[in-house]
């Protein structure tokens, strides 16, 4: 059995004691969550979408807030002395998904 989940904007195929990392959400270290936007769900062969899905539920733990890797900027102008280095790190929550509700 699977889904697919919308998480923060972006779609995420989900399926029991899966861990994900999805964009920072609000929560503490062991709270759990439940997202409303089911977009498929898949059980034994059987595919639903829809209208079948309106109080399709998926549920999550939140197991901790975490950085991801460094993207490092450079901008440069050719001929012209101009170079900018920048970077940044997006803040990332690592969930588990607990269940799946259809």
């Amino acid at each position: 059995m699977y889904a697919i989940v919308s998480i923060a904007g972006q779609q995420f195929k989900v399926a029991k004691d899966q861990q994900l990392f999805v964009h920072r959400l609000q929560g503490d270290e062991g709270a759990s969550i439940e997202f409303d936007q089911v977009l498929l769900a898949e059980n034994e062969g059987k595919f639903q979408l829809g209208a079948d899905l309106s109080k399709a539920k998926v549920s999550a733990t939140i197991m901790s807030h975490v950085k991801g890797d460094k993207v490092i900027i450079f901008k440069k102008k050719r001929r012209k002395g101009y170079k900018k280095k920048n970077g940044h790190r997006q803040q990332f929550t690592k969930i588990v998904i607990t269940g799946i509700t259809l």
